[in-house]
């Protein structure tokens, strides 16, 4: 069987059973079990610290009518942030290097904002369609071009998300061969690439967290256009 790069963004399986399950089992078992008291322990102060956190950051360019949608990017955020970071364990698989799941992310979320804002304020929201002192003859192509662009936020989300995150498993996993290969024939090369992979592999820890952020984030600014 001839293995390819792009293998590795195909969910493995154990006895039938898709090992991202069994993967995402892990921060379940992190979760804090009821109890009669706010804090148990300190993992439980930190978990509630970083949720708030989040929270914070992703409210604050919002006004207070939407502070109410905190309820669903603060989940969306720890969603992607646990995906991400767990398809980097090795034997398990990313979703979200897979356009279409982005795409169930990005499309329902955005067309929510879009529908706010046509709802609460319709002359605000095409107001930006059109921006103020245009002259006359550019009104049409002016209002095409930013229809369009609002068009392909949606698209714009899932396809960073997706890009992102696939590079950088791709770069991680032609490095690691580069220096499987090496080896056994120029060991001090392939101890310089074994510190390259290490780096990238901190690199790419950071980049899963921030384009968990930077999803979430463009979300809540296109919100803020709405409100």
């Amino acid at each position: 069987m001839i293995l390819t790069f792009f293998d590795q963004f195909s969910s493995p399986y154990l006895l039938g059973v898709p090992l991202i399950f069994l993967s995402m089992l892990l921060p379940a078992l992190l979760l804090p079990m009821p109890n009669n008291r706010w804090i148990t322990n300190r993992l439980s102060t930190l978990q509630l610290w970083t949720i708030n956190m989040i929270t914070k950051q992703l409210m604050t360019p919002l006004n207070k009518p939407g502070h109410k949608w905190a309820i669903i990017l603060t989940p969306l955020m720890m969603l992607l942030l646990t995906i991400n970071l767990l398809g980097l364990l090795p034997y398990t698989f990313t979703p979200t290097t897979q356009l279409s799941m982005n795409m169930a992310l990005a499309f329902p979320l955005w067309l929510a904002t879009l529908l706010t804002g046509l709802r609460n304020q319709p002359t605000t929201s095409l107001g930006h369609l059109l921006p103020e002192g245009t002259p006359t003859p550019l009104i049409p192509a002016l209002i095409m071009i930013e229809t369009i662009s609002l068009l392909i936020r949606p698209l714009a989300l899932g396809v960073r998300l997706t890009a992102n995150l696939t590079a950088g498993h791709l770069l991680i996993q032609l490095i690691s061969t580069a220096t499987v290969t090496l080896l056994p024939v120029l060991p001090t090369i392939s101890i310089l690439t074994t510190m390259i992979l290490l780096l990238l592999t901190i690199l790419e820890v950071a980049v899963a967290m921030i384009q968990a952020y930077v999803f979430v984030l463009l979300l809540s600014l296109y919100l803020q256009e709405n409100i």
